[in-house]
Order: structure tokens, then sequence, then C-alpha cells
């Protein structure tokens, strides 16, 4: 997993779910929020988690929640 890893959601209001995943030496952090622009984002979850557990999430989130690699949003 790359240093910084971002996976957006659209949403039906316009907005976008996301989770980044941020590494760090031996854990992986993640952030779970919400955007919709103009308003700052919100995070709803934080969490760390040891690399392998991080790469599950990854995986799930891509292939049963419907999220998608993105650019980073802000």
């Amino acid at each position: 997993m790359p240093g910084s890893l971002w996976l957006v959601r659209p949403r039906t209001d316009g907005g976008r779910d996301y989770v980044n995943f941020v590494r760090g030496l031996t854990e992986v952090e993640m952030l779970e929020g919400s955007h919709l622009p103009p308003q700052m984002p919100l995070i709803k979850r934080r969490c760390r988690l040891q690399l392998d557990e991080a790469e599950r999430q990854h995986h799930v989130l891509l292939q049963q929640q419907g999220f998608q690699s993105s650019d980073p949003l802000f």
C-alpha cells in the first residue's frame, strides 16, 4: 500500500463518501468521511489498522461497497 490512498463513492446529493488510507511505519490510519462542496469535509470515523487488515478493508471497499480509486479530494 502506498503512502496515501484515496477511495471515493458518489452520493445522490452530489457529494461523495471517501476513505483515505495513510500509511505509517507499522500501521495504516484509515479515515472515513463525506464531502459536499463547498462545505468542509466531514470525518465520520478514524481508526488505525495493521497493514494486512488495511489491505483487506481496501479490497472490501472496492469490490463490495462501490468505492473507486481516486486522486486526493482536498
